[in-house]
């Protein structure tokens, strides 16, 4: 399937989005859920899979589907193609702080390794697999590591990252070890293994875990300071672990309940 060369422009510091501009008769595929807005020209179309199997038939489509649903994404994505005459803009917004990356594949060699979650858009004709991590200590211990998307093609597609992005290019034989959340996308050159870091000490007292990624170069690694899993950890931990109405679960209410101050400021103001 022929590429579609797009041209974009990303907006914004800390929430980020991304503007793509379409020819008449390009499209872009997007992320369910993934859209901020497009101009009239454009349509919607929802397709099984990822959209680079239209023409494959129903095998070639269920197969691509199937890919997703394995690493947690939905069935299907949206398409979104200018049936205008003129240039007609479709944006993507990114779904917690972060960074959206550019990733040009054609640069890349054609392939490129991402997270699970990290895939925001990308041009018509770039195809979304699975990389499933071959060695089994990967399976065993790797977590968010293990299942990983595969980005094919020529074209353009856009990543996000959560917190501040780098990018480290590794000399072959270069290693770094990486906590496995931080990983956001790597050439596949690049070796990738679970290693055992040390002492059960470190382990439960030092706040981080028992196994690292190990990545060895020669190749590209991009890595992440705020992984989504670590983001939605603190959230969960700093909530409110009781049920209840919203005035029950509120700071007042988890150590004043019933209390005259919580009453008041919780909007109780029944007289005795």
């Amino acid at each position: 399937m022929a590429m579609d060369v797009i041209d974009y422009d990303i907006r914004g510091s800390e929430m980020q989005f991304v503007e793509v501009e379409l020819d008449p008769g390009e499209a872009a595929i997007g992320e369910a859920g993934s859209l901020m807005f497009m101009e009239s020209g454009i349509g919607m179309d929802t397709v099984f899979g990822d959209g680079a199997q239209q023409s494959g038939g129903f095998l070639g489509k269920l197969m691509s589907a199937g890919k997703r649903l394995v690493t947690g994404e939905s069935l299907f994505t949206t398409v979104y193609t200018n049936h205008g005459s003129c240039k007609q803009r479709v944006a993507f917004a990114a779904p917690y702080p972060g960074k959206i990356l550019p990733m040009d594949l054609r640069q890349l060699g054609g392939t490129l390794i991402c997270q699970k979650d990290a895939f925001l858009c990308a041009a018509r004709g770039v195809s979304l697999g699975i990389a499933f991590q071959q060695k089994l200590s990967v399976g065993f211990f790797g977590g968010e590591g293990f299942i990983m998307q595969k980005l094919d093609g020529e074209g353009l597609a856009f990543v996000h990252a959560g917190g501040t992005v780098v990018k480290r290019e590794l000399a072959a034989g270069q290693t770094l070890m990486v906590d496995t959340g931080c990983v956001v996308a790597y050439t596949p050159n690049v070796d990738f293994e679970i290693q055992y870091v040390g002492k059960i000490k470190t382990a439960l007292f030092g706040g981080e875990g028992l196994f690292l990624a190990k990545m060895k170069g020669p190749g590209t690694v991009w890595l992440q300071s705020l992984p989504f899993s670590r983001l939605a950890s603190r959230i969960f931990a700093a909530a409110p672990q009781r049920g209840g109405s919203r005035e029950e679960g509120s700071v007042l209410g988890g150590f004043a309940a019933g209390g005259l101050l919580g009453g008041v400021l919780g909007g109780d103001r029944e007289s005795d």
